[in-house]
Parts: structure tokens; C-alpha cells; sequence
């Protein structure tokens, strides 16, 4: 099982090369065109949560300095 970034780029970039094969029959590239559609989603997805991870840790330092309190979903205590 793929788990990172980079491999969710890869991902991307293969799923753009079958979109980009010449051979497919009409009906084919429908299909891949419903499946990239599909992976865009799920990408989406993902990004989206890594930019809240990575926003959830910039806010645990600073807390380090401050007295922000996290949410209990984020690690916090409140």
C-alpha cells in the first residue's frame, strides 16, 4: 500500500497518462475519464487533510509559547 505524497503524485501523473493514450476507444476513455475524476476527488481529499495536519502542528508550537488550547480531534485537551 502507497501512503505519501510522492506516491500520490505518481498516482496522478499515471492516471494522466492512461488519460492520454491514443489507443483507448471512445467508451475506454470515458471510463478512465470517470476514474481520474474519481482520484481527483480522493487526491483532493487528502491534500486536504495533510494541510490540516501540517496547520495542527504549526499551532501545537506555537502553543509551545502561548496558551492555545487545541481541539481534542487536533491531540488537543479541550
Amino acid at each position: 500500500m502507497k501512503n505519501t505524497l510522492g506516491d500520490l503524485n505518481n498516482h496522478l501523473f499515471a492516471q494522466l497518462e492512461r488519460l492520454n493514450d491514443e489507443d483507448l476507444t471512445s467508451e475506454e476513455l470515458e471510463k478512465e475519464i470517470n476514474r481520474a475524476k474519481s482520484v481527483s476527488q480522493v487526491s483532493q481529499q487528502i491534500i486536504s487533510n495533510g494541510s490540516l495536519v501540517l496547520e495542527a502542528n504549526k499551532l501545537a508550537d506555537d502553543r509551545m509559547s502561548a496558551d492555545t488550547k487545541l481541539p481534542k480531534m487536533l491531540g488537543g485537551d479541550r
